[in-house]
Formats: C-alpha cells, structure tokens, sequence
C-alpha cells in the first residue's frame, strides 16, 4: 500500500488507482472508505505510523472497491463509529429499489458487508472537520466531504483523476469504471458543480492522484460533462 501525506490528509493506494484516505484530527483518525477486500492490514499499518486511534469510517458510497475492508476493519476496531449516509444505508441493508423522485437509473447491486453504519449523515452535518456534501449521482446516496480547516475536498467517486479529471459516468479507457457504474449521469454532474462551487483547495478521489488548485481541472471536466451528459441543472434539486 502507498501512503502519501497531504497535510492532514493521507493518501492510501493500492494497485494504483485504489484510494482510501484518513483524515488527521487532533486526538484521533477519520478513514474515509476502506478500499477493497484485503486492504484492512494495510490501513490499520499506516494508522499506527501516525500514533492516533481510528475513532471513526466514513463510507463515500457502499460500492466493493470502498467497503471491501469494512468487516475485517470493524473486527479489529468494535468501538469505531461507521458513518454512510441516510440513503446509502438502506442501500447497505440490502434494498436496491429506488425511492420516489429519484431518476430512473441503474444501481450497482454489490454484495453488502455484514457490517452496517452506527450512525447516518446528511448534507452539511460535520463529523470532526469533515463537512458532509450530499453528491448523489454515481451512486444513490453518494456524500464527499470537505475538511474546512483547509478546503481539502474528498469526493469519493463523484469525480475521478485517472488519465483525465472527469465527473463520474464519463468512459476513459483503459479505467472504463466510472461509466459502467455510475447510476444516474445527469445528478452526477449537478453535485460536481455544487462541489465545484466549494472552491475546494486540494481534490482528493478514489480513483486518481490527488490534486492541488483543482479548480481549472474541475471546470474542464464540468464542460465536457455538460457535452455529454446535458446541464446537470434539471438535477440540482437531487444533489442535496
């Protein structure tokens, strides 16, 4: 597993493009996603280099490259609190039906970990530093997170920085992932525009390189969206 520093913010990668982060508070550790399967041992290692207690995971979205690590996680660490939000928790129960309003889409039926969240959150509750941004649009109840000590921007799967910056659902070969996942392409570009005017100092993603000053390199990927995808606009009431 790398590990790469970011101010409060480290970097985990494994097999290249396969993010998760944890984020430094003054007395403990937020991990932000838990990578995929097998990745458990890798975190709790690069935890204890920084000499604080994991008190909590915050899951992004529940798909297998970001909850694979949850159960053998939460073996290790029974006392840690598990945070998705409202809407990605009953996905995690299992229920893939789409609530009323949402848009007509595809949701990825994963396989679920046995481990359930302690506790939801919603658009703009704060969970240490972290603020919660409500960005549906890959996945039902996707949420990032924005450290508002120094604008870092954590944003889970709703934006990618493989081989180009792009909002999720646009296709990039050969990491075709996004597109083949993403449930619903309009909303994903309307809660990339709401992020965007977060004016974010440093974007970090699941899959990519973290980025500093992302700003020109979000609006690149916003208008070739748009290309794509149409405004995002008729969305921006789904993105929270």
């Amino acid at each position: 597993m790398k590990i790469t520093r970011y101010g409060n913010l480290v970097q985990l990668t494994r097999v290249w493009a396969f993010n998760s982060f944890i984020v430094i508070e003054d007395d403990s550790l937020t991990l932000v996603d838990t990578n995929f399967s097998g990745s458990a041992k890798g975190i709790l290692k690069a935890a204890a280099q920084l000499d604080k207690p994991i008190k909590r995971i915050v899951l992004t979205h529940a798909d297998p490259d970001h909850i694979g690590s949850l159960d053998k996680l939460y073996e290790a660490l029974p006392d840690v609190e598990v945070i998705a939000s409202e809407r990605e928790a009953i996905r995690m129960s299992g229920d893939n039906r789409l609530l009323p309003g949402e848009p007509e889409g595809k949701i990825n039926k994963a396989k679920m970990p046995e481990t359930k969240p302690t506790l939801t959150a919603n658009d703009g509750d704060h969970i240490g530093s972290l603020q919660v941004i409500a960005t549906p649009g890959h996945s039902v109840g996707h949420i990032a997170f924005l450290d508002t000590r120094d604008y870092t921007l954590i944003a889970g799967d709703a934006m990618g920085t493989v081989f180009r910056t792009i909002v999720a659902g646009e296709l990039v070969r050969p990491f075709p992932f996004s597109a083949m996942v993403t449930w619903h392409k309009p909303t994903a570009l309307a809660s990339v525009k709401k992020m965007r005017a977060l004016n974010p100092a440093r974007l970090a993603v699941g899959h990519g390189p973290v980025l500093e000053n992302p700003l020109e390199e979000m609006d690149r990927a916003i208008q070739r969206a748009e290309r794509l995808f149409g405004t995002g606009n008729e969305s921006l009431a789904n993105a929270g």
